[in-house]
């Protein structure tokens, strides 16, 4: 019979930092101590045969590239196509972590459990919160019928799709907005309030063929990010747009609303072959459209996340 395991993917971030006393919680640098050494560190789990450990990167999870998601999302697919693996566990900074989870989801597609955790204290604090978030991860990871990319951060299951962080320093530094979180972890146990996250569309090119062209700087889409804003004006979009830019995502005001200055270099923009979709920079709620709006919305998702999708997207 073969005994299941959890693979845990260390990438650095705050949860791997180091700062100079123990009671300095934001003058740290991000990913100093490994994967190995950190869970060598919580009890419940060194020692216990049952987990994997792969060190994939080590950085503060503000440099986040294309490259280094090419190479997880090999990993992540390499390890669920074992039928050993129960399920992965990714320990990663916060700052990128939403970015992260949604691509995963959106690329991996996985029908076993893939959870992102972090923490907002580095491993030297006096209190530090990653070994909790890494053990509650891990009794996700362990939960049968668990599926799909979710993040875990004090105590909180968040869906890939929902999942943002809305506070710079507070240990619960993740919402899920609207939706709500999945479910809660505690004391082990899970506390499920809503579905796993699901594939919600097909994409036309297959996961082997998305991280091979991410590898590649030279086949990557170039995506940015525009804000609405008072005094907005459309320079930087014809900026973007002489460098060769292939889509935009403008993080606009209210229900999509968008100053007229920039709206009308994005709809120059739009007819040029460049495509533009708009996200609101509210925090909670979604673009409720209208007929013959002439550019289109996120669905829902954030700046950020449709940025993603737009570069995924362009890629096939």
């Amino acid at each position: 019979m073969t005994h299941k395991k959890i693979v845990v993917l260390g990438t650095g971030g705050t949860i791997a930092g180091r700062a100079g006393s123990a009671s300095d919680n934001i003058g740290y640098t991000a990913a100093q101590v490994g994967i190995a050494q950190l869970l060598m560190a919580i009890p419940a789990i060194a020692g216990t045969g049952s987990v994997i450990v792969e060190q994939v990167a080590q950085i503060d999870s503000k440099d986040m590239s294309f490259a280094l998601w090419s190479q997880l999302a090999a990993r992540v697919n390499h390890f669920l196509a074992r039928p050993d693996v129960q399920g992965i566990v990714i320990t990663h900074g916060t700052d990128t972590l939403e970015e992260t989870a949604y691509f995963l989801q959106s690329v991996c597609r996985p029908m076993k459990p893939v959870i992102l955790t972090c923490a907002m204290r580095p491993a030297t604090a006096l209190v530090p919160d990653g070994p909790q978030n890494v053990l509650d991860a891990i009794s996700v990871a362990w939960h049968a019928g668990a599926m799909g990319v979710v993040a875990v951060c004090a105590g909180t299951i968040h869906s890939a799709f929902d999942v943002q962080k809305v506070h710079p320093y507070r240990l619960n530094a993740f919402s899920s907005g609207d939706a709500g979180a999945l479910g809660y972890v505690e004391e082990g146990r899970l506390r499920l309030l809503r579905n796993w996250p699901l594939v919600q569309e097909v994409r036309p090119l297959c996961a082997i063929d998305i991280i091979a062209k991410l590898a590649d700087p030279a086949k990557c889409p170039r995506v940015e990010i525009v804000m609405s804003y008072a005094g907005a004006s459309g320079a930087i979009v014809q900026a973007l747009v002489a460098q060769g830019v292939q889509g935009l995502v403008v993080a606009a005001t209210g229900n999509g609303t968008i100053h007229h200055a920039l709206k009308a270099a994005l709809l120059e923009a739009q007819t040029s072959g460049v495509k533009v979709v708009r996200a609101t920079r509210c925090v909670n709620g979604q673009v409720l459209a209208m007929p013959g709006d002439p550019i289109s919305d996120s669905k829902g998702l954030t700046p950020v996340k449709a940025r993603v999708a737009m570069m995924l997207e362009l890629l096939g």
